[in-house]
């Protein structure tokens, strides 16, 4: 069977061929340099949904001399990373079993790409400059609500507040699309329906105005940690042992290993979850001071199962004290 091949319409109308956009199959004794870097050009990204291709300067050191990368890998503090076509880039390489169909392959993989010499890519804000109509300008900032966002949808509305003299008939209430919520490169995890925010403002082709890059109050990007006030304790690791885990919510507990000593601020936060505990359940519940965490601050490695050895570092947040980092004890 040859390659199959898909027919797409350029934006004047010409056929152009579609490559395969998922990362080619390796052969079972290709193997890479995981600390070398690498130089290329961008072949093409989509940027609606998230990959693309490098064309790599040095030859014959991949199949095909190109690679596939996708948005996480991409080094960037973009609210929504993204590549450009012809854009000069350098990255390491990675070897990932993905599944294909019904079977586990070996495929390659662009990692830690960044501009040539390591910087950052930030270039959204040139691309929407050149792309977008701005309410007064683009680095103009309005203050509103979140009425709602739905996430499976992946747009909600938000309220404006009251006092901005505009010249555009801008309506109390205008639409937010996901792309333009600054979650820091993260996923959006919590609601967020009635969260104060600032935000610009975007005219689209329709005439109909809408929220851009909206980020919390001072340019804040949403994220979970920003909402909650984490604040790291250091980056001592500590071991222990997951004591609870809410498979379907994604969060659980670490049950620290006897003798633990944590900071001072951590500590007191534990005893007094712990002294609280006792009083609205057991005495015997309430002696376990444990530590929440997330599946989001987990390393990719690691399964999240009852009585599984971690090692993690520690920080607070209005919920208390919290884990993080959460790898898989090298002595499990």
């Amino acid at each position: 069977l040859g390659v199959q091949k898909t027919i797409q319409k350029t934006s004047a109308g010409e056929a152009k061929v579609a490559h395969d956009p998922a990362p080619a199959r390796l052969p079972d004794n290709f193997t890479v340099d995981k600390d070398a870097r690498y130089t290329g050009s961008v072949i093409e990204f989509n940027k609606w949904r998230g990959f693309g291709h490098i064309a790599v300067d040095q030859k014959g050191v991949v199949p095909g001399d190109k690679v596939f990368v996708h948005w996480k890998n991409i080094q960037s503090d973009d609210r929504f990373p993204r590549l450009q076509q012809g854009l000069q880039v350098e990255f390491g390489l990675m070897i990932t079993n993905d599944w294909k169909g019904w079977n586990r392959v070996r495929c390659l993989k662009a990692k830690t790409l960044t501009l040539p010499g390591g910087g950052m890519v930030n270039i959204q804000d040139a691309m929407d400059a050149e792309s977008m109509q701005f309410v007064g300008a683009q680095n103009f900032r309005y203050t509103g609500t979140v009425k709602f966002f739905d996430q499976f949808r992946g747009f909600g509305w938000v309220t404006l507040d009251e006092g901005f003299a505009m010249e555009d008939p801008v309506p109390k209430e205008i639409k937010v699309d996901a792309v333009e919520l600054n979650t820091g490169g993260k996923p959006l995890r919590m609601r967020i329906d009635k969260l104060a925010i600032e935000f610009g403002i975007i005219k689209g082709k329709n005439g109909d105005y809408m929220a851009y890059n909206v980020t919390l109050p001072g340019g804040t990007p949403i994220t979970q940690e920003a909402m909650e006030h984490r604040q790291e304790e250091g980056s001592q690791r500590f071991t222990g042992t997951i004591q609870w885990w809410h498979r379907w919510q994604g969060w659980g507990h670490i049950l620290p290993d006897p003798g633990t000593t944590f900071p001072e601020a951590v500590q007191k936060k534990l005893d007094e979850t712990a002294s609280q505990a006792a009083k609205a359940k057991s005495e015997e519940k309430g002696k376990e001071k444990l530590l929440y965490f997330r599946k989001a601050d987990c390393e990719w490695n690691l399964r999240t199962e009852i009585g599984k050895k971690v090692t993690y570092a520690v920080y607070l947040d209005d919920k208390g004290a919290g884990a993080k980092d959460v790898a898989p004890d090298g002595q499990d």
